[in-house]
C-alpha cells in the first residue's frame, strides 16, 4: 500500500472515531418548517425543526437551515423557534411563497398521514457564499437531512454544497417519506450521501424493492452498508419496539407501552436519540433502548416538539 492509500485509510479512522464517540456537539439540520395542521389546533412542525428540537434538550447546540415565509405564520414560527432553543440564524424569511403547511390526518389504523401544500417557503431557501462560509465556519458535527426538502433542485443543490462545505460532519438521512413527494432515484441518491440512515418499517420495504435488498432487518442493514457505505442504521418499528445495526453489530429492542397522544414527531425524536447515542459511543442495545424511550415519551404528547426533559425518559414503561 502506497502512503497516500495509508493516509486515507488513517483519515477514516480518525473520522469514524469522533463519529462514534465525540459527545454532545453543534448539529446542522437542513429541512422544512411548516405548521401541522388538525382538525382542532395547529403546531408548529416539520422533520427538520422537530428533530433539531429533541436534540437540542439532549445537550447538543442545534441549528436549522430553512426558511419561512413573510406572514404571519412565518412571524409566530420564528417565535416559537427562539422558545425551542433552536439557532436560527440560518432561518430565512422570504416573500416567494407562504410558509408551510401540512393538514395532518390520525387514522384509526395509528398511522398518521399529511397533505402538504408545496410550494412552501421552505423551498425558497437560498444560500449565499459568505452563508455557506459561515455555516462552514460554525462547524457542525452532524449534517441531518430528509426527502421532502430535496425534492427540489434547489434543496439538492444546497445539500450537496454543505456536504462539500463541511467534510468534517458526519452525515445522516431520516427518510420520513410521503406520498407523492419522492422518486426512487432521489431516495437512492440520498442514501449514498449518508453515513447513518434512520427507516421506518415502511420505509426500510420500499428501500428494500427500490435497491434490492433483503427484508430482514440485519441482513438489510448489511447490504444497504455494503451498497451506499452507511456506518450506522437504525429501523423503527412503532409500538413494537426498533433495530439498530452500527459497523456489523446489531441490536433490536421491544416496544414502550404508553398511552399515545398522537406519534407526529415521535420517529423524529427517535433519530435525534439515535444521533446523541452515535455521538456518545453508546452500543446498539443502549441506543435502541435509548430511542424507544424517547419516541414513546414524544407519542405521549401532543405536537410534533413537546417540552420533555432527559430525567423523564428513564420512567416512560417503567
Amino acid at each position: 500500500m502506497n502512503n497516500a492509500g495509508r493516509s486515507d485509510l488513517t483519515e477514516q479512522a480518525v473520522q469514524r472515531a469522533r463519529f462514534k464517540a465525540a459527545g454532545p456537539g453543534r448539529v446542522l439540520a437542513l429541512g422544512e418548517v411548516l405548521w401541522d395542521v388538525f382538525d382542532q389546533s395547529r403546531r408548529l412542525g416539520g422533520a427538520a425543526l422537530n428533530f433539531a428540537a429533541h436534540i437540542g434538550r439532549m445537550g447538543h447546540e442545534a441549528a436549522l437551515i430553512s426558511a419561512v415565509g413573510d406572514d404571519q405564520l412565518g412571524a409566530s414560527a420564528l417565535t416559537e423557534i427562539q422558545g425551542l432553543g433552536i439557532n436560527a440564524r440560518f432561518i430565512q424569511t422570504t416573500g416567494r411563497h407562504a410558509t408551510g403547511t401540512a393538514s395532518v390526518q390520525l387514522c384509526q389504523d395509528g398511522q398518521t398521514r399529511f397533505r402538504i401544500q408545496r410550494p412552501a417557503a421552505y423551498d425558497a431557501v437560498r444560500l449565499s457564499d459568505p452563508q455557506f462560509a459561515a455555516v462552514a465556519q460554525w462547524a457542525p458535527r452532524w449534517l441531518y437531512y430528509g426527502t421532502l426538502f430535496m425534492t427540489t433542485d434547489q434543496g439538492r443543490r444546497t445539500l450537496r454544497r454543505l456536504v462539500a462545505a463541511l467534510p468534517g460532519a458526519a452525515t445522516v438521512y431520516d427518510l420520513n417519506l410521503r406520498p407523492e413527494c419522492y422518486s426512487p432515484e432521489l431516495v437512492i441518491g440520498l442514501l449514498g450521501q449518508a453515513r447513518a440512515v434512520k427507516f421506518s418499517e415502511s420505509e426500510m420495504k420500499v428501500v428494500a424493492r427500490l435497491a434490492d435488498l433483503p427484508v430482514g432487518v440485519e441482513a438489510f442493514c448489511r447490504a444497504g452498508a455494503l451498497r451506499f457505505g452507511w456506518e450506522a442504521a437504525a429501523v423503527t418499528f412503532g409500538q413494537h419496539g426498533c433495530a439498530v445495526w452500527i459497523d456489523g453489530d446489531f441490536s433490536s429492542a421491544g416496544g414502550i407501552p404508553v398511552e399515545v397522544a398522537d406519534t407526529v414527531g415521535a420517529g423524529d425524536a427517535f433519530t435525534a436519540a439515535f444521533v446523541h447515542g452515535l455521538s456518545m459511543g453508546w452500543p446498539p442495545g443502549e441506543i435502541a433502548a435509548f430511542g424507544n424511550r424517547i419516541g414513546a415519551l414524544v407519542a405521549s404528547r401532543p405536537g410534533g416538539a413537546p417540552e420533555w426533559r432527559m430525567d423523564e425518559a428513564p420512567s416512560i414503561g417503567g
